[in-house]
């Protein structure tokens, strides 16, 4: 028995503490504002002015949030358009007491000056099917008030972000591996199945956690760590970086 405990204290070190520490001395080495009042907070112009792009489109976005903590950790944000030259309206839960802020920032705006990314994009007539939906799931968030918001083990920014894609059959998204919280129980269920059924999980509070099916794969969270298997792009999820792909980092 202490032999596989000590296995199990040894994985645990080598597959979720070492890429964390690993990560957090190259955050420390690299050159990132003080405070938030340093940052910048403006567009990164990744996404086409909305005025020049007449189709309907959904975004889902994420960029490395401030101080330590993104060593280990993103923040994420749901970002929609209606056709016809609509603005872009942005969603997202913060941590400075306001309820779900809805267009607090540029659509693609930096995060303490990190660039953000695209990690889930539909345009089109299928865009136009789900934002409709996706505006319902955003109102039924049960966290959305003032308050309603825990650094770790969550409610937070990326429980929001999670609720709205497990909620909407046909967002054919995955959390990123860094949005720590995502896998924070906000139906308070201990196991659950996504809306469109494609992802089991299963969840302790938000402290640990297992998720398979077609959309996560195989994934193992412990303590806001994810470590994993991507079975559709055949990849490999590492804790505090993010998924790498034979098609490179996702």
């Amino acid at each position: 028995m202490r032999r596989v405990l000590m296995l199990c204290l040894a994985a645990f070190v080598l597959i979720y503490l070492v890429p964390a520490a690993v990560s957090a001395a190259l955050w420390v080495m690299g050159d990132h504002p003080r405070s938030w009042r340093q940052a910048d907070w403006g567009s990164a112009a990744i996404l086409p002015p909305a005025k020049e792009s007449p189709e309907a489109a959904l975004f889902v976005m994420a960029a490395r949030t401030g101080g330590l903590k993104g060593a280990i950790a993103e923040h994420s944000w749901i970002v929609v358009k209606e056709p016809g030259g609509a603005p872009y309206e942005r969603w997202d839960k913060v941590g400075w007491g306001s309820p779900v802020r809805y267009n607090g920032y540029p659509a693609d705006g930096r995060w303490y000056s990190n660039v953000p990314r695209v990690i889930f994009q539909v345009k089109g007539e299928a865009a136009e099917r789900l934002i409709p939906k996706v505006r319902e799931a955003i109102r039924a968030y049960p966290y959305a008030m003032s308050g309603g918001y825990h650094i770790f083990p969550g409610p937070n920014s990326n429980t929001f972000t999670a609720f709205v894609i497990r909620s909407v059959p046909g967002l054919d998204a995955a959390m990123p591996v860094a949005a720590v919280g995502r896998d924070y129980p906000s139906d308070g269920r201990l196991v659950s199945v996504d809306a469109d059924g494609r992802d089991l999980r299963f969840s302790l509070f938000g402290y640990a956690g297992l998720a398979v099916g077609a959309k996560s794969g195989l994934e193992l969270n412990i303590l806001g760590l994810v470590a994993g298997l991507d079975l559709r792009h055949v990849g490999v999820k590492i804790p505090a970086f993010g998924t790498y792909t034979l098609l490179g980092e996702r």
